[in-house]
Parts: structure tokens; sequence; C-alpha cells
């Protein structure tokens, strides 16, 4: 079950919200204000996806995604009563993947969940290589039928090799596939969280083929 955290100050909204994406199969997180949404965030690795309410106390939503821009590529959806081209702009400028304003339809909202879901973490089915068994719906990851817990980025880096196996991959294109085409990082930011994956990923740290010069192959050493 993919986890959503969302935040907002009106209570209303947040039970209207998280009632629609709970139908729909999600696990919701909720948070009242710019702080509690950074607490569970930092708590929650394995979050999905975070829409943000813009006007909120303590942090505003646009201070929130500026913070966890600094550390990820999460997909998150800004939402708000402000509708001015300027404001937008400085949604997308801070790293924003979607924009919605107040009034809207909750179903449109969801639709635009789905969607922003379906773009960002493209494997959907279940992938057997190996000792390795990757389940995307439930972001579970297993080695030799023990479960392997990762970061959310961890799990996107896995996906990304696992729906790419047996091609080389660039540093530039693990960057852009899992942090995002705008993300100002180096080629250390990919080996590093490589080198964490294989860490944790034990006996199946040898599909991770490292091709020097270039980049990473994914697949089974025949």
């Amino acid at each position: 079950m993919l986890k959503i955290l969302f935040a907002d100050d009106e209570r209303n909204m947040r039970i209207l919200v998280s009632d629609f994406l709970e139908m729909e199969g999600y696990k919701v997180l909720l948070a009242v204000d710019g702080e509690e949404a950074l607490q569970k965030f930092y708590e929650n690795p394995d979050l999905s996806l975070i829409i943000l309410d813009i006007m909120m106390p303590r942090m505003s939503g646009i201070e929130v995604l500026e913070e966890i821009r600094e550390r990820c590529h999460i997909p998150v959806i800004m939402l708000t009563a402000k509708s001015a081209e300027t404001d937008e702009l400085e949604g997308f400028q801070c790293g924003a993947d979607e924009y919605i304003s107040k009034p809207f339809s909750p179903r449109i909202l969801v639709a635009r969940v789905n969607t922003l879901l379906r773009r960002s973490y493209p494997m959907q089915k279940e992938t057997k290589i190996g000792v390795l068994h990757v389940k995307p719906s439930s972001m579970e990851v297993y080695v030799n039928d023990r479960r392997i817990v990762l970061s959310r980025t961890e799990f996107n880096l896995l996906s990304c090799f696992v729906a790419n196996s047996g091609i080389t991959l660039t540093r530039d294109q693990l960057l852009d596939s899992v942090w995002g085409y705008d993300y100002q990082g180096t080629d250390r930011t990919v080996d590093t969280h490589i080198n964490r994956l294989r860490s944790k990923l034990q006996e199946a740290s040898e599909y991770i083929e490292t091709i020097r010069g270039y980049g990473y192959r994914f697949g089974v050493r025949q």
C-alpha cells in the first residue's frame, strides 16, 4: 500500500481528502501544519507522495517543500487557495510537481495523484530476478525471502535498475530518473546511494555491476 502525506491546517479538508485517497487504496498520514509535515516526512522514508497546502501555520508549504527538495525528489502536489500566476511559478521553481488551486474536486485531486505516481514510479508489476523479489505496490523488497528495508530513494533506484535490466545506465541517466532532471546532484550522489543499496541487498548486491568510466548495469550474472 502506497503511503501519502497530506498537510493542511483545515480539519474538514484533511478529512475530505484523506477519505477519497483511502477509498482509492492509499495509506494517508495527516499533518496540521508545516512543522508536523516535516516531522512525518523524516519519520516515514517510505512515503510515495506529499500533498502540501501553502498557507499553513508555523511553516508554509513552500518552506516545507524547500527543505524536502534538499534531501530527495519525492513527488509533491501543492494545494492552495492562491491562484495567481506568480504563486504557481514560486511553487514550481521550488520543485513542486503539480499545483492545484482551491476549491477543487476531490476526484480530480485523486486523478492527479494517480497520474503523478504512475509517472514517477513506472515499475508496477512484481518482479523476481535471481534471489531478488520486488513488490512495487507495497514497496517491499526481499532477498532469499528475507525482507530488506529501503528508503524511498533506494527503492526508486532499485526500481530503475530492474526496469532497465541488462542496460548500462550513466550516472546522469540515473540522476534524471531517480532524483529528477532539475536536481543539482553529482556523480557522488549516485555512487553513495548505490553503495548503500548494495550493502542492503546482501547476496543480490552483485547484480549491480559497475561499468568503469560509464555507469552501472543491473542483472544476474551468468
